[in-house]
């Protein structure tokens, strides 16, 4: 591998710039690239251990990040940079970035090392020795893909006694312009989620999917992914993800052209069988940074005044971008490292081992967590509303579904996925990030899902044998956490419910959810 030219070594001591960029920063447009040049800087790029098994990781996921990385490489190769490249599988692999980085300034001696800032705040921490560690100075560059600073969103919740998303959102909207009308809303309305909560029917005509057969580098990656972590979830066969920024494209404008007409109205639903249903799929693409986010926007936007989607379709995809994901990075940064230790309701029960096998008579978790073991994704509500609901319901240790979360699905990237889990999952953070807990019963899960049909339980009984599940740990939740959530105006309608019924159904109910929860500490199949 070619690092500096035989010409720049004798013309120079050393490489001007060593530009590190890490698995989730695979946009030519990233920050730590502005102001590069071929002829002097080297680019380091690096597959470590460490950062593939501090949680065990899903293998379709590991394959993503690791072939969108060996095919970044390759195309600012093809641009002319210096690419020292480090495999997984290298002999001399230390297994991690500080090990890896470390070999490279000896081996290159850079006058500066640069960097965008990491995705995670435990990296970041890392980073902040480098210059100590490795005697040069070293360059911390914002990333430049999310459209509010991290001084910005402080500014923003500042003196704020609640951090509402929907406020944010609404200044992210007149901030980009996106759907705005001079200083109103297109449309007359900031958000249209109710008209998004239609439950699906089987369509057999909905369009196909793009496919993005493995190449031959994701193949190679496929096959060390499957040698190296057989414990892990999941398979690499059946790898279908977009690895190159074009490939991601073409996912974009199917989504675009295909699904956004039909993705909001049924965005919250859930089918057997039908696990994608007109959701993006682009996460993924986004956060590795294979699709510019606010570039999808504006195609989105443009989608709806051509006259191709409707206006609650559109709004809908544009609020999980611009609001909801940058709403959740900026509540991730303010509050690292402290929020992930985070536990308001106290919650201690460990995961039972169906979330790793979908072993289960409760249709809805076998469904979703039997996805996610061959898919490495479920939608939000799947996320949200039955593995979530289940947790909090049942009172499983925030901090251990967080890891399950980061481990599971291709998209989780600790600081998106963290405080959907911690705050809006789990209500772990006592409502910062969400202003009530997401707890609902089987009903809803019917409302919105087939998954009850042929279910071990039924959902319309409440309480005892063969009732389902959510009934009885329902009211139980909210029992026994009536002191710290009776204040929550959010609640007062169940409270009020709560508090009309009999003591004897009351118990009736606890009853019900300790004999369950009895049974899933005892580690019987449930």
């Amino acid at each position: 591998m070619r690092l500096c030219s035989p010409a720049a070594r004798i013309a120079m001591p050393a490489c001007r710039n060593l530009i590190f960029i890490l698995g989730d920063q695979l946009s030519h447009s990233i920050s730590s690239l502005e102001g590069a040049d071929p002829a002097r800087d080297v680019i380091l790029m690096c597959e470590v251990a460490e950062e593939t098994t501090y949680v065990r990781h899903h293998r379709k996921k590991i394959v993503l990040i690791l072939s969108a990385m060996r095919h970044f490489a390759e195309e600012l190769r093809a641009e002319g940079y210096e690419v020292r490249y480090v495999r997984l599988d290298d002999a001399n692999n230390s297994g991690s970035f500080t090990g890896e980085l470390e070999r490279a300034i000896k081996a290159l001696k850079p006058q500066h090392l640069i960097v965008t800032e990491p995705g995670e705040w435990r990296v970041l921490d890392a980073m902040r020795s480098w210059e100590t560690t490795y005697k040069l100075p070293v360059d911390i560059r914002p990333d430049g893909r999310f459209l509010c600073s991290h001084k910005d969103f402080q500014a923003w919740a500042e003196g704020r006694r609640e951090l509402t998303m929907e406020f944010f959102y609404r200044e992210m909207r007149r901030r980009t312009g996106l759907l705005m009308d001079g200083a109103q809303p297109v449309g007359g309305r900031w958000n249209y989620d109710a008209e998004n909560r239609k439950p699906a029917k089987p369509d057999l005509f909905r369009p196909p999917r793009p496919s993005f057969p493995p190449d031959s580098i994701t193949k190679e990656v496929m096959d060390l992914v499957d040698a190296r972590f057989p414990d892990h979830m999941g398979k690499a066969a059946g790898f279908n993800f977009p690895v190159t920024r074009d490939e991601a494209q073409r996912a974009a404008d199917s989504f675009l052209a295909s699904f956004l007409p039909q993705f909001g109205e049924t965005q919250d639903a859930m089918l057997k069988g039908d696990p994608f249903l007109n959701h993006a799929l682009l996460s993924f693409s986004i956060n590795l940074g294979l699709l510019d986010p606010l570039a999808l926007c504006w195609a989105a936007e443009r989608e709806y005044f051509e006259g191709r989607a409707p206006l609650n379709a559109v709004e809908g995809f544009i609020r999980q971008i611009i609001g909801w994901r940058e709403y959740v990075r900026g509540v991730y940064w303010l509050f690292m490292p402290e929020y992930a230790r985070r536990n308001y309701l106290g919650s201690s029960r460990p995961l039972p081992s169906f979330f790793w096998t979908a072993e289960t008579k409760m249709a809805c978790l076998a469904t979703v967590i039997g996805e996610t073991i061959d898919n490495a994704y479920a939608h939000h509500i799947q996320r949200l509303m039955v593995t979530g609901n289940f947790a909090m319901l049942a009172g499983l240790d925030p901090h251990a579904l967080h890891e399950w979360y980061l481990e599971v699905y291709a998209d989780a990237f600790e600081w998106v996925e963290m405080p959907n889990v911690i705050g809006m999952s789990q209500f772990a953070d006592g409502g910062l990030l969400g202003s009530k807990p997401y707890a609902a019963s089987g009903a809803y899960i019917s409302r919105m899902s087939d998954y009850c049909d042929g279910c071990r339980y039924d959902v319309r009984k409440k309480s005892g044998e063969g009732a389902c599940p959510f009934n009885a740990l329902y009211w139980d939740f909210l029992d026994r956490n009536g002191e710290k959530l009776r204040g929550n105006r959010r609640l007062a309608q169940p409270y009020a419910t709560w508090l009309r019924m009999e003591e004897g159904q009351r118990e009736t109910y606890r009853r019900s959810a300790q004999a369950f929860l009895a049974k899933l500490d005892a580690g019987e199949v449930v």
